[in-house]
């Protein structure tokens, strides 16, 4: 999907009854009552709640998130009801979202104050993703996708229950009401989904039919005559692809094979959604191999065509930011990162930002004077300024999201798997002798290098790479950065004298031992970084990790091929899976800042809840992406 620039919504505010889009000509909601018209044309017309009643999860998909009243009722009446599904899932497109201050202020005297402040709090940086807001323990989903409706019905990969067509009215903004958006519901509509909205059009109403909906008019909401209400009945059922159906839908417990950044994440991520977890690592300890440096960084990236990396990135680093800040607080966490800029000018960089038009709480652009300050370094090139990213102990990081999970006492160490397979409709873990280890409906693959050899049989085709990196330690360093800085290897103060810097990358170098040459590199590297006088290399502690990768620097998270299968092989989603096994793997030098969204993508790809993730991007990391790539190549 190529995106957009956000453009925020301009609001009229001087009717507090009735907020005006001077770009649509338009109100926001009618001046009897926002919530009271959201429960009467989008939660009446859908036959809510007694729809979602004792129900896994329910879906809501809104075209038009406006003001946000909407999703307000809707939480307020899930809240309320003694029958109430146990998730409540609201997906909503927005092509000009509010900035956080407007909202703040549309929401000043809601009836549902309580409600409407924790909106505003999640609020995120107006960046064109589909951001996940979590409320109520992860039990209502806001996934709020920023840019234009046609183009992310396309890219949703989630089945809906209802829908809420509420975009401005058809005169003045046609393209949120037209046949081919209509029609793009149909691709999402499960079985027996309702649609409501306030409008009679009667091209509407045809659009509908056209797309498989039956229609029938009922009572309008105050002083409006009518409303359309729609349940789906297509001639045709549409079938899902193969490669899109839940990895284990009804599994209750999991088993996760790896208890670093991913293998935690991923317990996480499923305890939220009612999958308890038992973890199984080789090592003494959580987070002893990739993800056991003493400090990591995470933030975003951006580049000229907002391209699939820096996209996938943006994506991941928001949803690190909102983890972090549901766990508790971690032993030491330092907020914001600067990322030198070694080619482009401070004027390039600040015409890339305006050109996207990026959010200030995203990213900034800073010269070479305002870097400085800002780092307490001598530094000699303009920087990006992540604020919502930063570092972390990434061992104290594992170890939290282990805790929230519950499984911290159900992580078993010192536990070699030597195999996996399929026994029933169990996977099976089994130490080199062949005795079962353990045992569960679902088996995640979340280990680092050291997992390789569990994939030789499953998918010996994955590029999958070891890096060897090395970091060195500098007791007493003067000066230290106030802020993590990177763009010429990296710099973390360690919180007392000294400072962490680094690291080398070597391909498949199995070497262990810390080496001279590696600690000259990274002290070459800080001293370039910070403008320092070259440092004479002496007696370095440091740390040696391996990094799993891919060829193409990008995750693989989601189900194996089923290998040797005919078909279609051109496209992820048409691909069959291996039914009960997710894989979630291959985060390099990133794994705190891909945890996060990986975790909660092979959740939702385990359980078929809507993906939190546009499906180009859901390709990009499909572990399939490789398959598909041979298949498309041109015939010898």
């Amino acid at each position: 999907m190529k995106t957009h620039p956000i453009v925020p919504a301009e609001v009229d505010f001087s009717d507090p009854a009735a907020p005006t889009a001077p770009a649509f000509r338009d109100v926001y909601h009618s001046r009897a009552g926002a919530i009271e018209q959201a429960r009467h044309v989008f939660l009446g017309g859908n036959d809510l709640p007694r729809r979602w009643a004792q129900r896994e999860r329910f879906t809501i998909l809104e075209t038009g998130f406006g003001l946000g009243n909407n999703f307000l009722a809707c939480w307020d009446a899930w809240r309320q009801d003694p029958q109430r599904c146990q998730q409540l899932v609201f997906i909503s497109v927005e092509k000009h979202p509010l900035r956080k201050q407007d909202l703040q202020q549309a929401q000043r005297h809601s009836v549902l104050a309580d409600l409407a402040d924790q909106l505003v709090a999640a609020w995120p940086p107006l960046t064109p993703n589909l951001h996940r807001l979590s409320f109520a323990d992860d039990r209502v989903l806001l996934l709020l996708c920023l840019g234009d409706a046609h183009d992310w019905l396309r890219e949703l990969v989630a089945g809906v229950d209802a829908f809420f067509l509420d975009g401005f009215n058809p005169a003045s903004n046609p393209a949120m009401w037209d046949k081919h958006l209509l029609k793009a519901l149909a691709r999402h509509a499960a079985d027996g989904a309702t649609a409501a909205t306030w409008s009679v059009a009667p091209a509407l109403r045809a659009g509908l039919a056209a797309a498989g909906f039956a229609c029938e008019r009922q009572r309008g909401f105050a002083n409006k005559g009518g409303m359309c209400v729609a349940r789906f009945a297509p001639r045709h059922k549409l079938h899902q692809p193969a490669g899109r159906l839940p990895l284990a839908p009804h599994a209750r417990q999991a088993l996760i094979i790896g208890a670093g950044l991913a293998g935690a994440a991923c317990a996480w991520a499923l305890a939220k959604q009612g999958i308890a977890s038992r973890v199984i690592d080789s090592l003494p300890g959580v987070a002893q191999a990739s993800s056991g440096n003493p400090g990591g960084l995470f933030h975003g990236t951006l580049n000229p065509d907002d391209g699939l990396h820096a996209r996938f990135n943006r994506a991941a680093a928001l949803q690190t930011t909102s983890w972090l800040d549901a766990l508790p607080a971690l032993p030491w966490r330092q907020a914001g990162l600067l990322r030198l800029e070694l080619k482009l000018s401070l004027v390039q960089m600040q015409a890339l930002i305006a050109n996207q038009r990026l959010p200030c709480d995203y990213v900034q652009a800073l010269d070479a004077a305002a870097a400085s300050q800002a780092s307490g370094l001598d530094l000699q090139q303009p920087a990006w300024l992540y604020p919502g990213g930063g570092a972390l102990p990434p061992v104290a990081y594992a170890t939290a999201m282990l805790a929230a999970a519950q499984a911290h006492t159900q992580t078993q160490l010192n536990c070699h798997v030597a195999s996996i397979h399929r026994a029933g409709e169990h996977w099976q873990a089994l130490d080199a002798q062949g005795s079962l280890l353990d045992e569960a409906p679902l088996l995640v693959l979340a280990g680092g290098h050291q997992a390789m050899n569990l994939l030789h049989d499953l998918a010996p085709a994955l590029p999958l790479l070891r890096l060897r990196g090395q970091l060195s330690h500098i007791e007493k360093a003067e000066p230290r950065p106030r802020l993590p800085v990177a763009g010429i290897g990296y710099a973390i103060a360690d919180g007392q004298q000294g400072l962490w810097c680094g690291a080398t990358s070597q391909e498949e170098d199995m070497d262990a031992s810390l080496r001279e040459a590696d600690h000259q590199h990274n002290l070459a590297q800080w001293a370039q970084l910070a403008h320092l006088e070259a440092i004479p290399a002496a007696e370095l502690a440091g740390r040696v990790g391996w990094r799993l990768a891919t060829s193409d620097r990008l995750p693989i998270v989601g189900g194996l091929p089923i290998a040797g299968l005919s078909g279609r092989q051109d496209q992820t989603r048409f691909i069959p899976r291996q039914p009960g096994l997710a894989i979630c793997m291959g985060m390099g030098s990133r794994g705190i800042s891909w945890a996060a969204l990986c975790a909660e993508v092979m959740t939702a790809q385990v359980t078929g809840a809507p993906v939190p993730l546009e499906a180009c991007l859901l390709d990009a990391i499909d572990p399939a992406r490789f398959a598909v790539r041979a298949a498309r190549q041109p015939k010898s």
